[in-house]
């Protein structure tokens, strides 16, 4: 390994997608309070470049812990939003309301796959990983080829670049969004095994 090697890595790392995953211990009188903080720290970082979203779950309806995601374009970007007054604004309006338990970051899907208890491992193995995500990509990718094949016949044939770009465009969102969460919930059982 050259000299140089560890600084390019050190770079890539930097321009890669960072999910932010906290555990916060709730005040549970105060649930209402705390949902609607919550959603102002959403809302202050859906302003900020790069930000990709968020997510938070209880592991059960009696749990004082609060499991909370948030995903950032890169460390660049992160940084902005983790330096920025809004958020130290934010965190000092929550003071009373919650306190953080752990903090971890991560670069790559495997921060959708964090554990929602604690004493349970971080993330499941990467082939695992790996067969959830492809669960959810194939039907998606088939579903939507077939549907969109129906609607334009031969639009793949005519248009390869622009189907790709298309197809990635729409199909990303929605796994990322909407069918990754839902497909890592129900194979949870299986991913903590």
């Amino acid at each position: 390994m050259s000299p140089q090697e560890p600084l390019l890595d050190a770079s890539r790392a930097r321009r890669l997608p960072v999910t932010v995953s906290i555990t916060r211990r709730v005040d549970g009188n105060r649930l209402a309070e705390v949902t609607r903080w919550v959603q102002s720290g959403v809302n202050l970082a859906n302003g900020y470049d790069g930000f990709l979203g968020s997510g938070w779950v209880r592991a059960h309806a009696d749990s004082d812990e609060w499991h909370m995601l948030y995903r950032f374009a890169d460390a660049d970007t992160l940084e902005a939003w983790e330096a920025s007054d809004d958020r130290a604004d934010w965190l000092y309006e929550g003071r009373e309301l919650v306190e953080v338990a752990r903090v971890e970051r991560r670069t790559g899907i495997e921060g959708w796959f964090d554990a929602p208890q604690p004493g349970v491992p971080s993330a499941p193995p990467r082939w695992k990983q790996a067969v959830t995500i492809w669960l959810g990509f194939f039907p998606l990718s088939l579903l939507f080829t077939t549907l969109v094949t129906s609607v334009v016949p031969g639009w793949h044939e005519l248009w390869p670049i622009a189907t790709v770009l298309i197809t990635t465009l729409c199909l990303t969102p929605t796994m990322t969004y909407l069918l990754l969460p839902f497909v890592t919930r129900l194979l949870q059982p299986w991913l903590r095994r």
